[in-house]
């Protein structure tokens, strides 16, 4: 069920997939939200109570000033708080939502008492080509088929399935493309000391030809963070959707290892 709260003057929804079982935090990729994990959630059934926010400038919440770390895992603190959700919980990230997760972890580990990272690696390095095709999209437009011919087909994978309704008429993006740059060049950089701040027991997804996550940085993180196990799934970065069988497989054995 969809909910949201008010942080300042901002929105944030999230979803609640609901049931009595342990709180799973479920932190979605870039340019994407937290209906990402409604397979996940049926996966894992009563066992585990899913809350998968659209984190700030995605889906269904508001823009925001600001997309470093620091916003992003203040942002999941007020969710948990809304919740009261004091007792550690289990957070699982996935790309962008895996790099808020390491520094949730680390930030405040009493939170915390869990920790998957989806191919999320801790070495983020510039990637304005592969993003270039967000420079120039609309962000509104009359109708959902001219909103989608205009941004193109590359683009068109992240959002056809996920456009929003304006007020006043219209449609738009799911995200802000500005936003998303920002969001992505505030990634950019060394987060070892995020990764290696937190000790609770940790999962590392990894898909083995993913270009964001090497198999050298997933071997590295897997080797040097204590508690840490590692889960390959044939597949490129965005494996937990060409693969959700194996994903959802191997979050729910992590879990039920716990």
């Amino acid at each position: 069920m969809r909910h949201e709260l008010k942080i300042d003057d901002r929105t944030l929804s999230y979803l609640d997939f609901g049931g009595t079982g342990r709180p799973l935090l479920a932190l979605h990729g870039g340019m994407s939200e937290g209906g990402a994990f409604t397979g996940l959630a049926a996966r894992l059934g009563d066992a585990w109570r899913v809350i998968a926010p659209d984190q700030r400038g995605h889906g269904d919440s508001d823009r925001a000033a600001d997309y470093g770390r620091e916003g992003y895992v203040s942002d999941a603190v007020a969710l948990l708080d809304h919740l009261g959700l004091v007792a550690p919980v289990a957070v699982l990230g996935y790309s962008l939502g895996g790099l808020n997760a390491v520094h949730l972890a680390a930030a405040h580990p009493d939170r915390v008492s869990a920790l998957i990272d989806v191919d999320a690696t801790v070495e983020v390095a510039p990637a304005d080509a592969a993003f270039g095709f967000l420079r120039g999209l609309p962000y509104t437009g009359a109708t959902p088929d001219a909103l989608i011919a205009d941004v193109g087909p590359v683009a068109a994978q992240f959002v056809a399935q996920a456009l929003r309704p304006l007020p006043g008429g219209g449609w738009r993006l799911p995200f802000h493309p500005q936003d998303m740059l920002d969001s992505i060049s505030a990634c950019r950089g060394d987060h070892w000391d995020a990764w290696l701040a937190s000790d609770c027991p940790a999962l590392l997804i990894h898909g083995t030809r993913s270009k964001a996550l090497t198999q050298e940085v997933a071997d590295a993180m897997v080797a040097r963070r204590p508690g840490t196990s590692y889960t390959a799934l044939e597949g490129d970065h965005f494996v937990p959707f060409t693969d959700p069988e194996g994903f959802d497989k191997a979050v729910a054995e992590f879990l039920t290892g716990l």
